[in-house]
């Protein structure tokens, strides 16, 4: 009996939600066709690969060493399949992954340049954080995706898209608090009493408090979103740092939230486009570059108009 890529997927799919329902669901099968599958693999391979208990399952250490390999050899396959749908430049399908902080601005408009270029180009996208995107890309999962700056993992492909400049949102009456303070503003000067941010985990808060000098002990981190954290500064809870791509969507959203522009050099973030270094361009990362750049530079461009 030979192994197959379809069990290699079943198996990872079982080590990632160590449950054979969740599992099954993910990879959409029966649960016990995915047993089955899997005690194939098993028999295949001379040895169990996991220990099956009554709620959940645990990895044998055969399991961890197998696990490595399949995702591998997965990853490789994939790398193959998209390589040859890359060969005619940016046609066919495209797997493009976007952080949450990008995404809701970015990508109308750049879905209808990508539709206006080639009707017949299918686009799937993914909205997550960078961990997670970046760990798509890794696995073959997505062919690229649109994250800040840099990435720091080997082995991808970085190219810098557009700067994306940090404003100071808050209420009127709060940033009219700051008096004569706002025109030498800076974002080390601020309270941290002051200062909202989004839950641990997007990569805006971890650049936000950066650039303020501060810790994420010293902040309030809990927002889900720009636009629930927009809703609570404009209402009067705090202040927080936007960025510009955000800007005017969130103004007319949040119309009592005012926006300062910081003293002297701005902070800023740099949005790039990540693909891994093995995957073929033929064209298409270079031609997704250019559309996301082009869209990208005119939402900043129309906040640095509006503000």
């Amino acid at each position: 009996m030979r192994i197959t890529l379809r069990q290699l997927e079943y198996f990872i799919a079982l080590a990632e939600r160590r449950h054979f329902g969740q599992a099954a669901a993910i990879v959409n099968i029966s649960q016990p066709a995915l047993s089955v599958q899997i005690k194939e693999l098993e028999a295949t391979l001379g040895g169990p690969l996991v220990e099956r208990h009554a709620r959940d399952v645990t990895l044998t250490p055969f399991g961890r060493l197998a696990l490595d390999q399949a995702r591998d050899i997965v990853a490789k396959v994939r790398m193959l399949e998209h390589s040859a749908r890359w060969r005619d430049g940016l046609a066919g399908k495209l797997y493009i992954g976007m952080i949450p902080t990008v995404a809701p601005y970015l990508l109308p408009t750049a879905l209808g340049e990508l539709r206006a270029r080639d009707l017949s180009l299918d686009v799937q996208v993914q909205e997550a954080k960078t961990e997670r995107l970046l760990l798509a890309i890794q696995q073959g999962d997505l062919d690229a995706a649109v994250i800040a700056l840099p990435a720091e993992v080997n082995g991808l492909v970085e190219r810098p898209l557009f700067e994306d400049r940090f404003l100071l949102a808050g209420s009127q009456a709060r940033l009219n608090a700051l008096g004569q303070n706002q025109e030498e503003l800076r974002p080390v000067s601020l309270d941290p009493d002051q200062l909202l941010l989004l839950e641990d985990g997007h990569c805006l808060t971890d650049q936000a408090l950066e650039v303020c000098g501060r810790s994420n002990h010293q902040i309030n981190m809990g927002a889900s979103s720009l636009a629930t954290l927009s809703r609570m500064v404009a209402a009067g809870f705090g202040l927080t740092l936007l960025p510009e791509i955000a800007a005017i969507t969130e103004s007319r959203a949040a119309p009592d939230m005012a926006l300062s522009r910081f003293h002297g050099a701005e902070p800023s973030r740099t949005i790039g486009l990540v693909r891994r270094n093995i995957a073929g361009d033929d064209g298409w990362f270079t031609e997704l570059g250019d559309i996301l750049t082009r869209v990208g530079n005119e939402l900043v461009q129309d906040a640095r108009t509006a503000f």
